[in-house]
This record gives structure tokens, C-alpha cells and sequence, in this order.
């Protein structure tokens, strides 16, 4: 996988954890700089603190990557720092929107950021889950999400690390038909039980897609981290003993995170920079 290296792919990830100690900045951080050194292209990021400095990109890159993060999707509604981040991803859509623009904005949503992207569009209802979510789970594909390129190489169902305590359900199916958008993966299929399952993965358009899972987590700094007395508690504490152990299991499992954690981000890059290669005559 060589590029072309004569220009310089600009990516901007957008920190949404508040100042939350998390794995998943590290991890972003270490997918970018492991596919610029794979890709053998001259590839610079900088990070954006959203939610305590109310800082965000300017339109001058050509990647976005935006992060999980604590707390509720739904309490910073109106809040001055969602108002920042709402304008700047607008700012985007009418770059994007604009034909006189030919080298477009791709951008990724995770967790976090996934479920303030599916209000801004208004394609579902993210609604507080009945309890929390936390693990590694299987995710689903359905018709589109197997077409869909930044998943090449998954089995179905694929596995990845969930951590939330929200959730985008009950799609607007006239909505998402209208804005060219597809549902491309769900959470396990439980018929046995009477909730509907959630959203886990959409591409809002041609150029933005995003997961509610994170794609991120690596498998060894996630067991390592895991392993820690302090957070071995935490989880033991919230969630049960068998609960910490079945992570472990998984994350030492190379056809589960390892498998997942090398292969939708980095798709989602490859295809990224793809389009920013001169067209040779």
C-alpha cells in the first residue's frame, strides 16, 4: 500500500472526552502514524480539545476523525461547545456540498461524536439505554454495511469494543432515503428479546460515516489497561468477575479486536486519501 508522497495529508481528530482520562485517543493517535509509515505518505495530524476549549479544525484538512467520549449526547444540547461543533461540521457539508470543491472532507464519527452526528442529522432517536453497555460484541451487517468499503476484510458479524450508556434507535427511514444515508450495521439480533436493537454503524453521505462501537480499541493496550488494579476493580465492581474475564478472552483473540482494530479505520483512511491522489494524464 505506497501513495503517491508528494502532497501532505492534513488529518484533524477532534477530542470530545472532556479531559476524561481514555484509550481512545492513544489509539487513534497510534492507527494514524502506523498508516502514514504503512502508506509511505508525508501525513501530519493535530488534535482539537471540543468540549473544554471549544476548539475545532479549520477547513485546511483533509481528515476528520472525532472521538467518543463521557457523559450524555443529549444533556449538552444548546450547550456553547456543541454550538461550536455543530458549525463546524456544517462547515463541512457545504465544503463538501459545494461542486467547485473537488477534493472533499472525509470524516469519522465515533461513539460519542457518532450519536451527536445521527441528531444533527436527524435520522434517529438517541435515547438513554436501560442499563449500560461494556464489553466486546458481536456487530451485525446488514445489506449495505456488506457493500460498504471501510468494512472489507470483516467477517459478519465482526466484533469490537462497546462502551455506552446511550443509544440511537427507532431510524427515520423517509429521512435517511432523502439525505442518500444507509444503516450499515446493528447490535446482536435478540429475538427472544422485545427491544429494538440499536444503530451501530452509518454512513450519513458520501464523504461522513460513523460508528456507534469504537473501531479504535487496540487489543493489547485495552488488556494491558484492563489488567490494571484500579480499572480490574471498576469493572469487576459494575459489571462481575465473569464479565472482566470474558474481555480479556476477546481482546486476546487476533480474529476479534485485533481483526477489527486493523481494518475499519485504516480502510477509512486508504479510501480517504485515495481521492487526494493527482490523477495521472
Amino acid at each position: 500500500m505506497n501513495f503517491n508522497g508528494k502532497n501532505t495529508v492534513r488529518v484533524a481528530i477532534l477530542d470530545l472526552y472532556e479531559g476524561v482520562a481514555n484509550q481512545g485517543m492513544r489509539c487513534i493517535r497510534e492507527i494514524i502514524n502506523q498508516f502514514g509509515e504503512s502508506a509511505n505518505i508525508d501525513l501530519i495530524w493535530d488534535e482539537f480539545e471540543v468540549r473544554l476549549d471549544k476548539q475545532v479544525p479549520d477547513l485546511g484538512y483533509d481528515i476528520y476523525i472525532s472521538s467518543g467520549g463521557p457523559g450524555s449526547p443529549l444533556d449538552s444540547e444548546g450547550s456553547d461547545w456543541e454550538k461550536v461543533y455543530f458549525n463546524w461540521l456544517s462547515k463541512v457539508e457545504h465544503w463538501n456540498n459545494n461542486p467547485a470543491n473537488v477534493k472533499k472532507k472525509k470524516v469519522f464519527f465515533i461513539c460519542h461524536s457518532f450519536q451527536l452526528a445521527c441528531r444533527h442529522f436527524s435520522i434517529a432517536q438517541v435515547i438513554k439505554r436501560k442499563s449500560t453497555s461494556f464489553g466486546v460484541f458481536p456487530m451485525h451487517l446488514l445489506h449495505d454495511g456488506k457493500d460498504e468499503p471501510i468494512f472489507n476484510g470483516l467477517k459478519d458479524p465482526f466484533y469490537s469494543v462497546d462502551s455506552r450508556d446511550y443509544q440511537v434507535i427507532n431510524p427515520d427511514h423517509n429521512r435517511l432515503h432523502r439525505m442518500g444515508a444507509s444503516i450499515l450495521a446493528i447490535e446482536k439480533e435478540r429475538p427472544h428479546i422485545p427491544l429494538e436493537r440499536a444503530i451501530m454503524a452509518v454512513r450519513f453521505n458520501e464523504h461522513m460515516i460513523g460508528t456507534q462501537f469504537h473501531p479504535e480499541a487496540d487489543a493489547i493496550g485495552m488488556s494491558l489497561h484492563l489488567q490494571t488494579e484500579e480499572k480490574k476493580k471498576t469493572v469487576i465492581d459494575n459489571h462481575g468477575k465473569e464479565k472482566w474475564q470474558s474481555m480479556i478472552a476477546h481482546l486476546n483473540d487476533p480474529e476479534k479486536i485485533m481483526w477489527t482494530y486493523a481494518h475499519i479505520i485504516p480502510n477509512f483512511l486508504y479510501m480517504a486519501v485515495e481521492t487526494l491522489q493527482p490523477v495521472e494524464i
